[in-house]
């Protein structure tokens, strides 16, 4: 059973980037419940993914694993029963688990395992969950450059409900029942919004205006890996010629706004149940999006840009500190082993992460921290990408889908797709592929990474090091050694033998 006796709120949209909160410093947007929780608990400045896709990322999270160490590194391959996570240590000591969002983490095995019949949910309200009741349309025809850009219309009349909501009021439900009280609980929120296509209901669909906001990130001529350019052709989105790219980024700044207003809600509901003074409140994502930043949309399995791999991470805790902000680096996984030191429990497996328990009563983090990210596929592996015939996705095949142009991309452009990997300092960002353009960047000097300086010469030492430092890297990760040992390592004398 848990030492503890702590409660855990943990709210997770999807494809939420940190630089887009305004208390990660952006200038427009309209986040202040994000902004206050900010100040009432610890803030991770440099909370870096450990891939820039959701199901592998989720499952990182989970485990203190890199995605190699176990194969999770694709859409299709999810947490299995027999593997450790933190859900199942938190179901082991005796935590109720209520979970109301998308799922893209455990196998269909592992999710009966981890919750109770009663929280099991029948697959009419999985699908409401996932779409909610708002309706949305695409605006531009098939032939319209615009089509494959993400970019929709909330529907006239009535809106309904997004599925952030639906689930968010689901959470509400919970926290004022008497379940809540009952045992220690983790409500997990891992909702849709952000996430593309872009659109929101009113009024946040309306409330950035494209000439307000800082401009993009640039679209780069050389120096980037193929799969900047193939997703602009694939997608048509280098023959748009208006200003959609910023549309784009301005509704995804309004779909945080959306998300914020309902995080508030939330947190008003926690504080009526008084529940707040043994209650772990955690907000993070698993990835971040393009949003029209480099003339790109949404986010790419090997593509490793800041606002994909850089997400916010804030915790408020009970004693904990308020307004602290840690300015070193942290990998996501983080959360697993700072979950389990707050609840008391011990892990039985070997991991990777690092607790931030420190950090939440007002430590510094490590300054020399490296944090890694990994994504992509070898050609040896075709049940690994997007639009394989085989699963018949219709997502992924049928041109109506805005998956369409991705999944044709991977299939007749493989090398953009390759097996990569990043290594990031405070000061410098390396990115090894295996087919691809290598990257990297001074961050010093060039944070919005658009000056590749790989083949540079005043950069070799600086390469070098930071190679040797991944190579080192991966050999002590590649793998983990379950901590229980085998009988029967020895032969028995005579076994199979006649006589």
């Amino acid at each position: 059973m848990s030492k503890s006796g702590m409660n855990f709120v943990f709210f997770f949209p999807d494809e939420m980037r940190a630089e887009s909160l305004g208390c990660y410093g952006h200038p427009s947007v309209q986040t202040p419940n994000f902004d206050q929780f900010a100040l009432e608990g610890v803030r991770f400045d440099q909370c870096h993914v450990q891939n820039p896709v959701c199901s592998p990322s989720r499952c990182s999270m989970m485990t203190g694993l890199y995605p190699h160490v176990s194969g999770h590194r694709t859409l299709w391959h999810l947490l299995r029963p027999h593997e450790p996570s933190l859900f199942g240590y938190l179901k082991q000591a005796g935590y109720q688990i209520r979970w109301y969002g998308k799922n893209h983490l455990y196998s269909d095995d592992a999710l009966h395992q981890l919750l109770d019949d009663d929280a099991m949910r029948t697959p009419e309200e999985i699908k409401r969950q996932m779409l909610g009741d708002f309706r949305a349309h695409n605006p531009y025809s098939s032939n319209d450059p615009r089509f494959y850009s993400f970019l929709l219309k909330p529907e006239e009349g009535e809106q309904g409900l997004t599925e952030t909501e639906i689930n968010v009021r689901q959470a509400i439900r919970f926290l004022q029942s008497e379940e809540a009280k009952q045992q220690p609980f983790i409500l997990f929120l891992p909702t849709l919004m952000p996430h593309a296509p872009y659109v929101a209901p009113e009024p946040f669909y309306s409330m950035y205006s494209p000439d307000e906001l800082p401009p993009l990130k640039p679209v780069v001529a050389e120096g980037k890996p193929s799969y900047h350019e193939l997703i602009r052709s694939y997608r048509h989105l280098d023959e748009i010629d208006d200003d959609t790219l910023v549309r784009i980024q301005a509704t995804y700044l309004g779909m945080i706004s959306h998300v914020d207003a309902v995080f508030g809600e939330l947190m008003d509901a926690l504080a009526a149940s008084g529940l707040s003074d043994s209650t772990t409140v955690i907000v993070s994502s698993d990835h971040g999006d393009y949003a029209g930043d480099y003339g790109l949309v949404e986010k790419w399995p090997n593509a490793m840009e800041d606002c994909l791999t850089r997400v916010p991470l804030m915790i408020r805790t009970p004693n904990g500190c308020r307004g602290h902000s840690v300015l070193e680096q942290v990998e996501l996984f983080d959360i697993l082993p700072t979950v389990l030191e707050l609840a008391g429990i011990e892990a039985q497996h070997d991991h990777f992460a690092q607790s931030l328990v420190p950090q939440l009563l007002g430590a510094t983090g490590d300054l020399e921290r490296a944090v890694f990210a990994e994504g992509g596929y070898d050609g040896r592996e075709p049940h690994c990408f997007e639009g394989d015939p085989v699963r018949d996705d219709w997502f992924a095949t049928n041109p109506q889908s805005y998956y369409w142009p991705k999944a044709r991309q991977q299939q007749e452009r493989p090398e953009s797709v390759c097996r990569a990997t990043m290594m990031r300092t405070l000061d410098f960002k390396l990115v090894y592929r295996t087919e691809d353009v290598n990257e990297l960047y001074d961050l010093r000097l060039d944070p919005w990474e658009l000056n590749n300086v790989y083949e540079k010469p005043d950069y070799s030492d600086v390469r070098r090091s930071m190679e040797s430092a991944l190579l080192n890297w991966y050999v002590r990760t590649s793998d983990v050694v379950p901590r229980d040992s085998d009988p029967g390592r020895f032969i028995v004398k005579g076994a199979g033998q006649d006589g």
